[in-house]
C-alpha cells in the first residue's frame, strides 16, 4: 500500500488541510477502481466500510491477489469534517459558500472533444486510451480558486481514468440503494448484486453535476459529440452507493459491505477471481425521475408509519406530520406504487421539507432530480 498526502489550497493563512489516498496494486497493470468515502463528511458508514476495505486490500496485496489498481480515499472531505459548531455537524454543505460538496464537478466533455477529435479512429481500444489521457489532462488544467474547488479537482484527478468509480454515501434512514447511469447499468447490475442493493436509480444528467456523473456520464457525452462513426464505449461505470442510513455504523454491516465491494472487484478483474457465484439481483432498475419525494405541508413532529424497504401502494399512509401547538396532523401518503426506500432521520420538519422517497417504475419528474 502506498499512502499519498494531497495538500489542499489554503483559504486562510495557517489553515492547511490534506486529502489522503491509499493506493493498492500497480498503476496501468490492469483495471482500475477508485473508491471514496464520506464526500458528505457527516455520512460515516462509508468511512467504516473504507476502514475494513483497507485491512482486506492490505491482506490481498500481500497475497498477490490484486491484478489491477485500487485507489481508496478513506475520508474524502477534510473541509467538511472540521465543520463543527455547538455540537452540531454540517458535512453536506460548505459553510463558506453554501455549496453541496457533491455538486458542481467539472464537465470535461468540451476540452476532451477538442483534444481528441483529430486523433480518434476506428480502433475502439485506442480511442478509449486517447480519451482517458485527455480526461487526465483536462483535470490537471483546471484552475481552482479556493480549497473547495481544489478538493473537487483532486478527487476527480484520482478517479477520472478509472474503469469503475464507487462513491460511498448514506441516506437518513434507508435500505441499501445506488445511483448510476442507464448507459452503464449492465456493469452496475453486477455491483447491485454484490452489495445487495434494494433499489437502483438510473439517470444520465440528474442535475447539479455530482461527482459520479462527472466520471461516467462524460463518456456518453463525449461519444455523442464525436459522432456515431467513432467507436467509443462508456468506459467508466460510476455509482453513488447509499450505505443504508446515518446510524448504520456497525462493524458487521461494514465488513459485509466491504466483502461485497471486493466481490465486485473480483468480477471486474481487479482482484484475482474466486469460485463464489454472484448473488441474486434483489431489484430491477427504476428511473431516478420516478423517485417521488414526500414534502411536509407544514412544520411539526415527524412520525414514520411504515418501515423503509416495504413495497407500498399509491395512497397508503407512510408518515405523519404533527403541529405540536395546534394539534394539526397531516398524513403523507405514498405518491406512487413502489419501494419506500428512504426517509429523513430528523424528527421535526419545516414546511416544504422533503421527508421521504418512494421509487416508482415510471418517470414522472424532470429537471433537477437530486435533493439539495
Amino acid at each position: 500500500m502506498k499512502t499519498v498526502h494531497h495538500t489542499l489550497m489554503q483559504d486562510t493563512p495557517g489553515d492547511q488541510l490534506q486529502l489522503v489516498s491509499l493506493h493498492f496494486g500497480e498503476p496501468g497493470r490492469g483495471p482500475k477502481v477508485a473508491i471514496q468515502a464520506s464526500l458528505h463528511a457527516d455520512e460515516v458508514p462509508g468511512m467504516l466500510v473504507a476502514h475494513h476495505l483497507r485491512q482486506r486490500l492490505t491482506e490481498l496485496e500481500a497475497q498477490g491477489q490484486i491484478l489491477g489498481e485500487v485507489v481508496l480515499v478513506p475520508m474524502a472531505n477534510p473541509l467538511g469534517l472540521r465543520q463543527w459548531g455547538l455540537r452540531g455537524f454540517q458535512g453536506r454543505f460548505d459553510m463558506n459558500s453554501g455549496e453541496n460538496f457533491n455538486r458542481r464537478y467539472a464537465d470535461l466533455c468540451a476540452p476532451v472533444v477538442v483534444a481528441v477529435r483529430d486523433k480518434v479512429g476506428s480502433d475502439p481500444q485506442a480511442n478509449v486510451a486517447l480519451v482517458r489521457q485527455a480526461l487526465r489532462e483536462a483535470v490537471q488544467a483546471l484552475q481552482p480558486a479556493n480549497a473547495l474547488e481544489h478538493l473537487r479537482q483532486t478527487l476527480l484527478g484520482l478517479a477520472i481514468d478509472a474503469d469503475a468509480v464507487l462513491d460511498l454515501h448514506c441516506d437518513g434512514v434507508a435500505v441499501m440503494h445506488l445511483y448510476t447511469t442507464p448507459a452503464t447499468w449492465p456493469q452496475a447490475e453486477v455491483l447491485a448484486r454484490c452489495i445487495g442493493a434494494r433499489v437502483a436509480l438510473l439517470a444520465g444528467h440528474s442535475g447539479g453535476e455530482p461527482f459520479d456523473e462527472a466520471c461516467s456520464q462524460v463518456w456518453v457525452d463525449i461519444a455523442e459529440a464525436l459522432g456515431a462513426e467513432v467507436p467509443l464505449a462508456p468506459s467508466c461505470m460510476a455509482a453513488t452507493i447509499e450505505l443504508r442510513g446515518e446510524m448504520d455504523v456497525r462493524h458487521e454491516l461494514a465488513r459485509q459491505d466491504a466483502e461485497g465491494l471486493l466481490q465486485f472487484m473480483r468480477a471486474r478483474g481487479v482482484l484475482a477471481p474466486d469460485a463464489q457465484p454472484l448473488p441474486p439481483l434483489l431489484c430491477e432498475p427504476t428511473p431516478l425521475a420516478g423517485s417521488i419525494p414526500m414534502v411536509a405541508p407544514h412544520g411539526g413532529m415527524v412520525v414514520a408509519r411504515r418501515a423503509v424497504g416495504e413495497q407500498v401502494q399509491q395512497g397508503e399512509p407512510l408518515m405523519d406530520v404533527i403541529d405540536p401547538l395546534s394539534g394539526q396532523l397531516s398524513t403523507l401518503s405514498a405518491p406512487v406504487d413502489g419501494i419506500f426506500f428512504a426517509h429523513d432521520c430528523k424528527r421535526f420538519a419545516y414546511k416544504g421539507m422533503a421527508l421521504g422517497k418512494v421509487a416508482g417504475r415510471e418517470a414522472q419528474r424532470s429537471g433537477a432530480l437530486l435533493s439539495v
